[in-house]
């Protein structure tokens, strides 16, 4: 789903939608299987329902996990996805583990938050 793109981001490519939510999500299976591939060191146990942090545009945001989302899309509030163009598959960034936690931070999050 994802790649190495540079030494801060992993490059996908998603179908997004927009949608009128206070949050963005992508489906539950999805959420986990990339948390435990890129995001997860494993060594003991781990969380595997914290955000991601993926970047459309010039804009960051967190990406939790939610059941009623297609696999392979991503729901953004329409403040993110102005894009008239919207729903279509789109290229997005996903930042990595380390630079990730910084974001979370920066956003309020607590290390380990599922929320």
């Amino acid at each position: 789903m994802f790649e190495q793109f540079s030494s801060g981001y992993y490059l996908g490519e998603m179908f997004v939608e927009p949608h009128d939510c206070e949050g963005a999500f992508m489906h539950r299976a999805d959420h986990e299987l990339v948390n435990k591939q890129l995001y997860a060191s494993g060594e003991g146990v781990e969380r595997l329902d914290t955000p991601l942090v993926m970047k459309l545009g010039g804009t960051h945001f967190p990406v939790l996990g939610d059941d009623g989302i297609p696999a392979g899309t991503l729901v953004v509030p329409r403040t993110v996805a102005s894009d008239d163009s919207l729903p279509t598959r789109r290229e997005v960034f996903l930042a990595k583990a380390e630079r990730a936690s910084e974001l979370l931070r920066y956003a309020g999050y607590e290390v380990g938050d599922a929320a």
